[in-house]
C-alpha cells in the first residue's frame, strides 16, 4: 500500500518534470537548441502564480492561466532578443547564450525582489485525503496530476490538429522546405517558444502549490531534471518528454521510499548517464544516419 502512495507521489512530481521537459523537447525539435533558460521560465511562472494568488487574491485556475500567459510572452521575448539573432550561428554560441540568459533571469529576479524565499498559501487548493482501495492519497496530488495530463492532451491536440501545429511539424522536419511552402518560420518558432514557456509557467504554479517554498534559484534542479526527462524519452519527441518526465518522477519516489532520499537528486543524473551509454537516442527515438 505504501508503494501505491509513492507511485502517486512520483506521478505528481513526474507530471511537473514532464511539463517542463515538453518545452525543452519542442524547442529542440524545431531549432535544435537546448534552451537552458527554460528552467528559469518555470521559476518566473511560480512567482507570477504566487503574486496572482497573494496580491490579486485569485483562485488557483485564474492564477494558473495568468502565469501561462505571462510566461508565453516572456518565452517569445527571450527567443526574439537572445536566440533569433543567433539562428545561423554555431551550436556552441547558441548554447552559451542560453546559459547566459538563464543566469540573467535568475540574478535579475534576485536584483528585483531579493533572494528570500516565499511560501505559497496553504488554502489555495484544499487538501483532503481520498481512500482508494485502502490507500489514503492526497487530493492535491491527484489534482496536480490531472491538471498536468489535461495540459498535455491539449498540447497533443494543438500539435496534431491545428494550423500552427502543422506548421511546427513542417518546420521541425525541414525549415527551408517549410519556408518555400509559404510557412512563416519565425512566427512558428516564436509560437513554439510561447507554448513551451506557457507549460513551464503552469508547472511553476503546480510546483509552488505542491512544495510550498519558491525562490529565485528554484529553476536550476527541476530544469536539469526535466532536461534528463527529455533525453530519457528522446529529445525532440513530444510523447517521449511526457513519458520520460513521469518515469523520472516515479524513479525518484521509489528511491526515496527505499530509504535513499539523499540520493534522490543524484538518481536523475545516473539515469542520464545510463541512457546516454545504452540508448542515446532515448526510449522513443530512432537511430539516424548522419553523413560525415
Amino acid at each position: 500500500m505504501e508503494l501505491i502512495q509513492q507511485l502517486v507521489n512520483g506521478l505528481s512530481l513526474g507530471s511537473i518534470y514532464a511539463l517542463i521537459a515538453l518545452g525543452y523537447t519542442m524547442v529542440y525539435g524545431i531549432v535544435k537548441l537546448i534552451n537552458f533558460a527554460h528552467g528559469d521560465v518555470f521559476m518566473v511562472g511560480a512567482f507570477v502564480g504566487f503574486y496572482s494568488i497573494t496580491i490579486l487574491e485569485l483562485p488557483f485556475l485564474p492564477a494558473l492561466l495568468i502565469s501561462m500567459i505571462v510566461c508565453a510572452i516572456f518565452g517569445v521575448l527571450i527567443e526574439r532578443i537572445a536566440y533569433k539573432p543567433l539562428r545561423n550561428a554555431t551550436r556552441i554560441a547558441a548554447l552559451i547564450t542560453a546559459i547566459g540568459v538563464s543566469l540573467l533571469i535568475e540574478y535579475g529576479m534576485i536584483y528585483i525582489r531579493g533572494a528570500q524565499p516565499e511560501a505559497y498559501p496553504n488554502d489555495v487548493m484544499p487538501t483532503s485525503k481520498i481512500d482508494i482501495l485502502g490507500v489514503s492519497i492526497s487530493s492535491q496530488s491527484l489534482l496536480i496530476f490531472f491538471v498536468a495530463i489535461v495540459l498535455m492532451i491539449i498540447l497533443q491536440f494543438v500539435v496534431h490538429k491545428t494550423k500552427i501545429g502543422k506548421a511546427m511539424r513542417a518546420v521541425s522536419f525541414d525549415a527551408d522546405a517549410a519556408r518555400l511552402m509559404g510557412i512563416n518560420v519565425n512566427n512558428t518558432i516564436s509560437a513554439t517558444f510561447a507554448i513551451g514557456s506557457a507549460l513551464a509557467g503552469a508547472a511553476g504554479v503546480i510546483f509552488g502549490i505542491y512544495y510550498i517554498k519558491i525562490e529565485p534559484l528554484m529553476g536550476i534542479i527541476p530544469g536539469l531534471k526535466a532536461f534528463v526527462a527529455a533525453v530519457l524519452g528522446g529529445i525532440g519527441i513530444i510523447p517521449g518528454a511526457m513519458v520520460g518526465g513521469l518515469l523520472l518522477g516515479v524513479i525518484e519516489a521509489l528511491v526515496s521510499a527505499a530509504g535513499f532520499s539523499l540520493w534522490r537528486d543524484g538518481v536523475a543524473f545516473v539515469v542520464l548517464i545510463l541512457i546516454l551509454i545504452f540508448r542515446p537516442q532515448g526510449l522513443f527515438g530512432k537511430n539516424k544516419r548522419e553523413k560525415v
